[in-house]
């Protein structure tokens, strides 16, 4: 029997095939589950309609998403909408995969002190309270041993340079899924996050991914980056019911960079 076999779910946030997000729901979906796909709605003049129909080809490689429906989660009527739509096709839902952040770029790629307040309001709506709203909006879907996932970073818990106001929308993110977790655990629900170690992604390259990628590697104790599909069967495990009794923690994939007090063999390299 597959790990997800008769599972059903939700994954809000893929962009392309470099995304995080897409490399825990093509875990899933190898595994025999099935999901309906948000994504962000195209501009009305757009007549190519760039978001969904990149949706449409990542997932056709793996059979295809139930369903795809747009959502803009600064809207509550689109969540709404969205979660209308994943009863109709579901029912009940057993996951839920949260992948959804954005700050402006002029204020992600400047020092947080000069972060501006409608820059700050804005991540802060969207890569914090998104998590609040869309795990609201789903409460009356989510079947008895349902599980929530959200992705997170190290830079909400220390100072990463090039994060910036995304660290600190991290760690309200961080505080949210605990919160999440409390408000929801009589349910049987089960909310955590997976704080990933640099990859390269869309995301990842605003905040200055290759620089990270070589401090990783020198550091970290297995000295070497992370995989996509590392961090794919990580998010897989935390959505099944393998991970039962497991609610409000950080998973770390990051070999092992965040348990380190010093720099490691960097410094011994240094000295050498």
């Amino acid at each position: 029997m597959q790990l997800f076999e008769g599972k059903k779910g939700l994954v809000l946030g893929v962009f392309n095939n470099k995304s995080i997000a897409w490399a825990i729901a093509e875990q899933v979906l190898q595994g025999g589950g099935e999901c309906g796909f948000s994504f962000m709605p195209d501009k009305p003049d757009d007549q190519r309609q760039k978001n969904r129909n990149r949706l449409t080809k990542l997932t056709a490689d793996v059979g295809g998403a139930k369903f795809m429906h747009p959502m803009d989660v600064t809207r509550d009527e689109d969540i709404d909408a969205f979660m209308g739509r994943a009863g109709e096709e579901f029912g009940k839902i057993d996951f839920l995969l949260h992948s959804i952040a954005f700050a402006p770029p002029a204020d992600l790629g400047g020092d947080t002190i000069d972060t501006s307040r409608d820059g700050f309001k804005l991540a802060m709506e969207i890569s914090a309270y998104s998590l609040l709203a869309v795990s609201r909006a789903a409460r009356g879907i989510l079947s008895d041993r349902a599980s929530i996932l959200t992705l997170t970073y190290y830079g909400g818990e220390r100072p990463v340079p090039g994060y910036n106001v995304m660290g600190i929308c991290k760690a309200a993110l961080d505080s949210a899924m605990k919160y999440l977790a409390y408000d929801l655990g009589p349910q049987g629900v089960r909310v955590n996050s997976i704080s990933a170690g640099p990859l390269q992604t869309v995301s990842g390259r605003g905040a200055g991914v290759d620089d990270m990628l070589s401090l990783y590697e020198a550091m970290a104790p297995m000295q070497r980056n992370i995989t996509h599909e590392e961090v794919g069967k990580a998010g897989a495990f935390l959505l099944s019911d393998m991970s039962d009794g497991i609610t409000g923690e950080i998973l770390h994939v990051d070999a092992g960079y965040n348990v380190m007090g010093s720099p490691g063999r960097m410094l011994e390299r240094a000295e050498a």
